[in-house]
């Protein structure tokens, strides 16, 4: 699959899954996800995608420190309801990287490794999504703010033209571009940028 070069650039996500070393899927259970991944799963990359990416990175960083995230032991809570607007793209995504599913995940083996209903929607929380690890019940708040990244002013311009099937190639290529520029711009250029990815920790949640 070719896709754009600062794919490659993007930091990377790793996982310890404790089912997947039992069952001999990945070598001593360790996972490592790449923003591609997402992309594939998605089977696009856009600003949702790069964010949603970038708050699981960052949440899970607050909530391990410099241990290996446990992948089936986290529970994510997303403040939309499933099926509105990019709730769905952001929960596979969740659902992807943790392995919190809600009631459509792996049942367990001997009673252990359940995915299942560790994946909730309206939950009242104050950003797009928190994540509680299931073990001591710590847990991160995030929010998202692409309006801190511009986009080129001229893509709504030709996003309506390519819709109607009235831009050239030469519009197509510059759509293209611009809309990758600005997802490079969100997950490199800005990756320290405090004011994209708002996380507040410790938080209660009502549930």
């Amino acid at each position: 699959m070719l896709t754009p070069s600062f794919f490659q650039s993007v930091s990377t996500i790793t996982m310890y899954d404790p089912l997947a070393e039992v069952l001999g899927a990945a070598q001593d259970g360790i996972m490592t996800y790449e923003y591609s991944d997402v992309v594939k799963l998605a089977g696009h990359s856009c600003p949702t995608v790069a964010g949603v990416y970038l708050m699981l990175q960052e949440g899970l960083k607050a909530l391990y420190d410099h241990e290996t995230p446990i992948r089936g032991d986290i529970r994510v809570f997303m403040k939309g309801k499933l099926g509105e607007g990019v709730v769905g793209v952001m929960a596979n995504i969740a659902s992807l990287i943790t392995g919190a599913t809600d009631t459509s995940g792996f049942h367990g083996l001997g009673g252990k490794f359940d995915r299942r209903n560790l994946l909730v929607y309206e939950a009242d929380i104050d950003g797009e999504i928190s994540l509680e690890r299931v073990d001591n019940g710590s847990r991160v708040t995030l929010s998202y703010h692409p309006e801190v990244v511009s986009s080129d002013p001229r893509m709504q311009m030709w996003l309506k033209m390519i819709m109607n099937d009235q831009a050239d190639f030469e519009i197509k290529q510059e759509f293209k571009s611009a809309w990758q520029d600005r997802v490079k711009r969100i997950l490199i250029d800005n990756i320290n940028n405090p004011d994209l990815i708002i996380c507040s920790g410790q938080e209660q949640l009502k549930r």
